[in-house]
């Protein structure tokens, strides 16, 4: 069946939900911005305003959309839901979702072990280890403060690597495959500059991921993954 074809089949209140989405993830249309208005979009897809209204209906209902009578349709803050206990790659994570992804470098220095991270690592206090700060961006909006700690024996060229090119994850997975993993979850108050970065609305909490990860019975990093918590969630589904 050619591409038109199977086009056809799908219902056209479909077609102007695919036509909103593919607009939200390209960028065009961000949180908060005004979706066209029902006539403009019968003009542009050349459908009824009873279909317009339907597809715009179902994506408000969706979380997609906010629609207030008299004022308009936009596009609603999107609260991110990742699974607790996969190890992703925040990159990915944001193509997989159409939007676009760009990292910035904070810091990328040689570290000392204190006493706590000596713990996280097993090492003697004053090790070297490998410390990086680097904030992610989805659409050109901060999702993830990323602070770890990396064993310099697992990843001797993390220092040379260039994060804003291949994340941190992506290093490690290819350098150090990971063998095992430890996840903690909480809620914390962020602080100011921690806020600031992360461009969150004053007294919003933060969801804190920190992660510890071994490849051939080595820690091979220490990491705290903060995200705002009104635009980030945890979710998982278990068989027992």
């Amino acid at each position: 069946m050619s591409a038109t074809g199977a086009a056809a089949m799908v219902p056209l209140y479909e077609q102007v939900k695919a036509h909103v989405l593919r607009m939200i993830g390209s960028g065009e249309l961000q949180a908060f911005s005004r979706v066209p208005s029902e006539n403009e979009l019968v003009r542009l897809l050349n459908v009824s305003r009873m279909t317009v209204n339907r597809a715009l209906n179902d994506l408000a209902s969706e979380g997609v959309l906010t629609r207030t009578a008299g004022v308009g349709t936009f596009v609603a803050e999107q609260s991110v839901r990742a699974h607790p206990l996969q190890i992703n790659n925040i990159a990915e994570e944001i193509r997989r979702r159409g939007h676009r992804y760009h990292a910035e470098v904070l810091l990328l220095e040689l570290a000392c072990a204190d006493q706590a991270l000596a713990r996280e690592f097993g090492v003697h206090p004053q090790a070297p280890l490998f410390h990086s700060i680097v904030l992610h961006h989805e659409n050109e909006r901060p999702i993830q403060i990323e602070d770890r700690y990396v064993n310099p024996v697992v990843a001797p060229d993390y220092m040379s690597a260039d994060f804003t090119v291949e994340t941190p994850n992506e290093h490690l997975v290819r350098v150090a495959p990971l063998q095992r993993a430890e996840h903690v979850v909480r809620a914390a108050n962020p602080d100011p500059d921690q806020a600031q970065l992360l461009d969150m609305a004053p007294g919003e909490p933060c969801l804190v991921l920190r992660r510890r990860t071994w490849t051939n019975e080595i820690v091979a990093s220490f990491a705290t993954l903060l995200y705002p918590g009104s635009r980030y969630e945890f979710a998982g589904r278990f068989t027992v």
